[in-house]
């Protein structure tokens, strides 16, 4: 059997995600993401792998300070995934008509979240366009329940 690069696409785009955005700080530098490739990874530790599109902003914050939250969504979030599915030009504040939350780690969580994580990295490999972060799970909260926001995509080549 041949491989054929559109079934490819099609086939890949089946593979469900998660919804949530990461934030990360460092001093005034803060950055946000939408993301939608994570999971968890291992019991014990409890572990998360997330990947994030190479030279993203949010990556050189990670990359200094090893830490970052993973703030998940519920289904009935669309407010919240459409400010950050526009994206955030570099500079601009993402969190610009939200309200944020400290938590003791100084990382921004958004108050709207339903649940957060906090990670630390523990490694980062090169994966494709993307790099893989390897982070243990060092706290986390359900402020709310609701059902999660899953993601399915047309084709496994593009978001």
């Amino acid at each position: 059997m041949t491989a054929n690069k559109e079934n490819i696409g099609k086939s890949l785009g089946r593979v469900v995600s998660g919804i949530a955005i990461l934030t990360a700080r460092q001093e005034d530098d803060k950055e946000a993401l939408l993301a939608s490739w994570f999971q968890q990874t291992s019991f014990e530790p409890p572990m998360l792998s997330v990947a994030v599109k190479r030279d993203r902003p949010i990556q050189k914050v990670i990359d200094q300070t090893k830490k970052f939250a993973l703030n998940l969504l519920c289904d009935d979030q669309k407010e919240v995934l459409a400010h950050f599915g526009k994206g955030v030009k570099p500079g601009e504040d993402p969190f610009t008509g939200l309200v944020i939350e400290e938590h003791d780690s100084g990382l921004p969580l958004l108050q709207e979240s339903r649940a957060f994580l906090v990670l630390e990295v523990k490694n980062k490999v090169a994966a494709g366009d993307h790099d893989l972060y390897l982070v243990e799970v060092v706290d986390g909260g359900l402020k709310e329940k609701g059902e999660p926001m899953v993601h399915v995509r047309r084709s496994g080549f593009h978001y």
